[in-house]
Parts: structure tokens; C-alpha cells; sequence
């Protein structure tokens, strides 16, 4: 389907006692939902991926300042980071930490690796991609559809960072401003496309064995931590799988019309019309919030759809 139209433009620390082998995760204390945290009140642990000691980090509110944090404690400059996997160190797209952190959820952070070109023939006019990003100006690739195009192009690999597109640098763009970009290149021409892996451990088993180690932790709390652009973490309960299956299916729409998943965007959307009694309440509702990415009127209806199923099947009772 068509996208419509879019937006117009938008190793060693210092201190020692801040990195420990092998400690285990140390979850701070639940809290009612969406309370304010108190400064320094959680705690939680973080490795890089590709492999390192394990380091502290606390007192953020934002994935920005997260990253700030775990760059500190590294030390290391923070746009070496592209993104945060949780509770395991693989490039896995459904571990991807976005908006909200388990308690007792354990933090890997991915790093640039090797940076490599690609030419592209744009022989059709989906690209078969989807993109999001890291919430601090990296977009990358979070799934590729078997058989497509990008598919044939082996050195294309999901979790890859674009950082330009036929030599413009899209450092800072948000995820559906270069999905647009890919949109509207000229079919039956090449492109290049300037790509960042994420820096891979050096060992001879596969790493995805670290998935049983036990520095893979297992949440089993029922709070998370939200991190906000804007005002103070708030510690909230995890959504109902109810709920979770409801948002699931509005990320589902805004990749199919768009090329983009954002979890939180899609819980924005989900919360805007949840309440509202027709879909002329949920448009205007939606307009007020997220006016600026100018919907198009079938995508808008789409995901009214998706939440009148969720309320007729009983999705929203939790």
C-alpha cells in the first residue's frame, strides 16, 4: 500500500568498583505504576556485546542519557554505541531495547563495527526492509524480508546502521524520514547505501551460546522502567498480554504502511484510542499528538480497526 504523505523535516574504568565480572543483575524495588523514580534509586547492569567486563548504570530517565551512562563507564565516546539488546548479546530485533527496561533486565550494548558500501539495483519498488532506530539519531535495519530485494544483497544484514544513502549522511534522521528516503529513490537505477555492523566477538563458538549463560538474565519482575525524551522515569507495570498483543498488531500497520516499527510510537497510537467512541474521536485525537506525521487517512482507519477488534474480542479488559 502506499505510504502517504509524510513528515516534512524534523576494557578498564576509571573506577573499578563500577565494573565487576560476572556479577548478576541487583533489581531495585517495585513501585506502583508510572511512579516518578527517585534519583539513583535503580540500579542495572551492562556489558558490551562483542564482550567486556560487567558495568553499573543508574540515574537516567532517557535511552540518550542511558547511553551517555554506559559510554561513561566504558569509556568511550557515545556514538560508538548504535543500540542496547536486553538479556542477551545477539543482534536480536525482538530483544531490542526501546522505551521501557525490565527491573531486572540485563543491558548489552552493540558498538560500530565494520563499516562497509553496497550497490543496490532497485528493480521493484519495495525495497523489502523495515526500519526503526535507537531513539539518539542511529536508523538501521530491524528486518529484511525473505525474497526481496535487500534479501538478495547477502552483505545486508539486520541490526545494520545506515549511516548514508547515495553519499548523504542521514546521521540524526528518525527511522520513517529514511524509510521515506528509500521510498522515493528511482526505481530501475543503483543506489548505495553506507552500512555499520555492530562489532562482533571474537571467539571460536558461536555466541549465540550466551544465551543460556548466566549473564542472560530472565526477567521476573512485573515493573519496568520507561524512559521519557522529556520528564522523569516513571517505574510502570508491564502490559497485559492483552494489551501487548493489541500494540503488536498497530506495529504491525505502521510497518506495513510506512517501513518503520516503533513499539512506542505504536503504544502512543494504541493509548490515544483506546477511549474514543468512532474513529472521527480517534483521528482527531491522534492529530493532536502526532500531527506532524501527517497519516494518511487509510493507515488512520486501519489502526482504528485493529483497536475496535481489540475491544470486541476482549483485549482490553487488562
Amino acid at each position: 500500500m502506499p505510504l502517504g504523505p509524510w513528515m516534512k523535516k524534523k576494557a578498564k574504568s576509571k573506577e573499578a568498583a563500577r565494573l565487576v565480572e560476572g556479577e548478576q543483575a541487583g533489581a531495585g524495588a517495585g513501585s506502583l505504576p508510572a511512579t516518578p523514580v527517585p534519583p539513583r534509586s535503580l540500579v542495572f547492569y551492562t556489558q558490551l556485546a562483542h564482550g567486556s567486563a560487567t558495568a553499573r548504570v543508574e540515574n537516567f530517565s532517557s535511552i540518550r542519557e542511558l547511553y551517555s551512562k554506559i559510554a561513561e563507564v566504558f569509556e568511550m565516546p557515545q556514538s560508538e554505541i548504535l543500540y542496547c539488546t536486553l538479556n542477551t548479546p545477539k543482534v536480536d530485533m525482538g530483544k531490542f531495547l526501546g522505551a521501557q527496561i525490565g527491573l531486572e533486565d540485563f543491558i548489552f550494548a552493540h558498538v560500530k563495527g565494520i563499516t562497509k558500501e553496497v550497490n543496490v539495483y532497485k528493480s521493484e519498488d519495495s525495497l523489502g526492509l523495515t526500519i526503526t532506530d535507537n531513539g539518539v539519531g542511529y536508523a538501521f535495519i530491524k528486518k529484511i524480508k525473505v525474497g526481496s530485494i535487500i534479501d538478495a544483497a547477502k552483505t545486508i544484514c539486520v541490526g545494520d546502521h545506515i549511516e548514508s544513502i547515495n553519499g548523504e549522511n542521514i546521521v540524526g534522521w528518525r527511522h520513517f524520514d529514511v524509510a521515506k528516503k528509500l521510498k522515493e529513490l528511482k526505481k530501475e537505477e543503483l543506489f548505495t547505501l553506507k552500512l555499520i555492523e555492530p562489532k562482533k566477538a571474537m571467539e571460536i563458538e558461536p555466541r549465540s551460546k550466551a544465551g543460556n549463560s548466566s549473564k542472560e538474565r530472565k526477567c521476573g519482575r512485573k515493573d519496568t522502567l520507561r524512559l521519557r525524551s522529556a520528564g522523569p522515569a516513571t517505574v510502570e507495570g508491564v502490559p497485559s498480554e492483552s494489551k501487548a498483543k493489541a500494540i503488536e498488531k498497530v506495529d504491525d500497520l505502521l510497518d506495513l504502511y510506512m517501513g518503520i516499527r516503533d513499539v512506542d510510537l505504536a503504544t502512543t497510537m494504541f493509548e490515544a484510542g483506546k477511549d474514543k467512541g468512532n474513529p472521527d474521536e480517534f483521528a482527531v485525537a491522534l492529530d493532536s499528538i502526532l500531527g506532524d506525521f501527517g497519516f494518511p487517512d487509510e493507515f488512520v482507519f486501519d489502526v482504528w480497526g485493529a483497536i475496535g477488534d481489540a475491544k470486541r474480542e476482549g483485549l482490553l479488559c487488562g
